[in-house]
């Protein structure tokens, strides 16, 4: 067995699919792949990242209800920086502005419609 895992695919719970997808496409910069709202569940992408957002009818038999939070893990503070000038300009929904943490991480928070949260970071501690 190969010990080494994929990239997770986090399911991102939304209240109105087709809101959501165009919210995540214009505001967030991802792209659609598949789906939408018939079925109940979608993927996007954006480079490597792949997220899965479904529906309440999709999610009731697992009970995962919004909000989430998903960690996005960036190569640089300029990077971080960078990201939270294009959503923020794009009118994404910001939470806080980009800010080096004690606990090393520089980061900033956004929201989607449904209050599920963004926390894009940049982890500095090899840097130190």
């Amino acid at each position: 067995m190969n010990h080494e895992f994929p990239a997770a695919v986090p399911e991102i719970p939304v209240s109105d699919m087709d809101q959501a997808l165009d919210y995540y496409q214009q505001k967030l910069g991802f792209n659609v792949d598949w789906g939408g709202a018939v079925g109940g569940i979608a993927g996007i992408s954006k480079g490597e990242c792949r997220m899965f957002l479904t529906d309440r009818d999709f999610r009731q038999y697992h009970g995962n209800a919004p909000p989430v939070t998903i960690w996005l893990n960036l190569d640089s503070k300029e990077e971080v920086d960078d990201l939270y000038g294009i959503w923020n300009a794009g009118g994404a929904r910001m939470i806080s502005a980009p800010e080096s943490k004690p606990w090393h991480l520089h980061e900033f928070t956004a929201s989607d419609l449904d209050g599920n949260l963004f926390r894009v970071f940049y982890d500095f501690s090899r840097d130190v």
